[in-house]
């Protein structure tokens, strides 16, 4: 399942080699919807820390990306994977995501789709 949220560019991260095989790249959004401003940070990793090159903060954008979770010790984290990023047109709605299966979406094969039918529901 996939994400996207417009809003502008305010922060931009240097790329961090965690390790010897993993980098990320995080940068902030701004965004208001129905009245609140919210700072959304996203992370790009691996060959994806690229994608932000080539833009700048206060330059309005939309974010397509996935929600990832992980665990470790006896902490969750919630990570807002980016896979693409496009530059928006100024005055463009601020805020909110939707979801849907574009044709350009990479396949997420985390998590099985929901069944359609609400007699699979187990209450």
């Amino acid at each position: 399942m996939s994400f996207q949220l417009a809003g502008t560019i305010i922060d931009i991260f240097d790329e961090n080699q965690v390790t010897d095989k993993f980098k990320k790249r995080e940068f902030v959004v701004e965004t208001s919807d129905n009245g609140f401003t919210e700072q959304i940070k996203f992370q790009l990793v691996q060959d994806k820390t690229n994608l932000i090159e080539g833009f700048q903060t206060g330059q309005p954008v939309k974010v397509h990306f996935n929600i990832k979770g992980n665990k470790w010790k006896d902490n969750y984290f919630v990570n807002l994977q980016v896979w693409r990023i496009e530059a928006a047109v100024q005055g463009s709605s601020g805020g909110g995501s939707s979801t849907g299966d574009s044709p350009s979406e990479p396949p997420s094969g985390d998590i099985p789709p929901m069944p359609d039918s609400e007699d699979d529901l187990p209450f």
